[in-house]
C-alpha cells in the first residue's frame, strides 16, 4: 500500500501547479465524443468525492460493502467544469485528493481487506480499489499530458 500512497502523493504534487497553468485555449478544446482538459480534471474530481465515500464508508456500514455507480457523463455536465476557472478547479481536485492521502495513510490493515461487491457480483477487496483509484488517475494525468 505504501508504494500507491507514494505515487499517488507523487502525482498530485507534480501535477497541480500544472493544470492550474493550463490555458483556456488548450484547457477547453473539445473534440466530439471526447473530454476537453478540464472536463477531465472534473471528472478526476468526481472520482475523487466518490471514491473518498467509499473508502471512509467502508469502515462503519455492513460487509460486504456493496459498491455503487455514478453516472461520470452527466456528472461532468452536471458540474460544468467546462466552466470553471482552471485554478478553482485544480484547488478543488486537489483538496479532495489530499484528503484520500490522508485517509489512505491511516486505514488499518485489517481494513484493506474488506470485501466490495461490484455491480456483477464479482469482489474485489479496499486495496486494490485504493491502488485502482491511484492507477486510475495516473491514466487521466497521461490524458490531460498528451
Amino acid at each position: 500500500m505504501q508504494n500507491a500512497i507514494s505515487k499517488f502523493e507523487q502525482l498530485l504534487n507534480e501535477n497541480v501547479n500544472y493544470f492550474s497553468t493550463l490555458e483556456n485555449e488548450v484547457s477547453e478544446v473539445k473534440t466530439p465524443g471526447k473530454w476537453s482538459k478540464k472536463e477531465i480534471i472534473g471528472h478526476l474530481t468526481d472520482s475523487a468525492i466518490h471514491n473518498l465515500v467509499r473508502f471512509t464508508e467502508i469502515n462503519y456500514v455492513e460487509k460486504p460493502y456493496q459498491y455503487r455507480t455514478y453516472n461520470q457523463i452527466d456528472l461532468v455536465n452536471l458540474n460544468q467544469y467546462q466552466k470553471m476557472e482552471i485554478s478553482e478547479l485544480t484547488a478543488l481536485w486537489f483538496s479532495i485528493n489530499k484528503q484520500i492521502v490522508s485517509i489512505m495513510k491511516s486505514v488499518d490493515e485489517k481494513a484493506l481487506d474488506y470485501k466490495i461487491v461490484l455491480s456483477d457480483q464479482s469482489e474485489i477487496d479496499l486495496r486494490f480499489l485504493m491502488t485502482d483509484y491511484v492507477e486510475h488517475l495516473e491514466h487521466h494525468i497521461n490524458q490531460i499530458k498528451s
